[in-house]
């Protein structure tokens, strides 16, 4: 019994954790999106909220209307969608892409930092 209790427990923790990192990774990406410029659209009709839920959740789509391409994001947790065209959403690849990049930046200067020591020991390589 103790072992079922354990695994439940093991679970429920890997549940909460991966929860966690979807909500972070949603609300960055949101940010990102606002920054870019696009626009909040809230679903206040019915007719809104019902092709809401047939949209991919929390994902960039291309998506042709009234012979015009827009960039679509649906937030159904928040009854909303993230409208950009295409300006927007070069904005908002450039802004991930630079986040990406200062990201990386910042795990090589601290691998660089945990190296460095070890290297003293080869002397100058000139």
């Amino acid at each position: 019994m103790k072992q079922i209790l354990s695994g439940f427990n093991l679970a429920s923790a890997f549940a909460f954790i991966t929860l966690v990192v979807g909500c972070a990774h949603t609300q960055q990406t949101e940010s990102l999106l606002s920054a870019a410029g696009f626009r909040i659209v809230i679903a206040t009709t019915p007719k809104q909220q019902q092709h809401l839920k047939t949209l991919r959740p929390y994902k960039v789509m291309r998506v042709q209307r009234n012979g015009k391409t827009h960039y679509v994001y649906a937030d159904p947790a928040h009854n909303l969608i993230y409208v950009g065209g295409l300006f927007q959403y070069d904005q908002y690849r450039d802004l991930r892409l630079a986040k990406n990049m200062a990201a990386e930046d910042l795990q090589d200067a601290r691998l660089n930092a945990e190296d460095e020591a070890g290297w003293e020991a080869w002397g100058p390589f000139y």
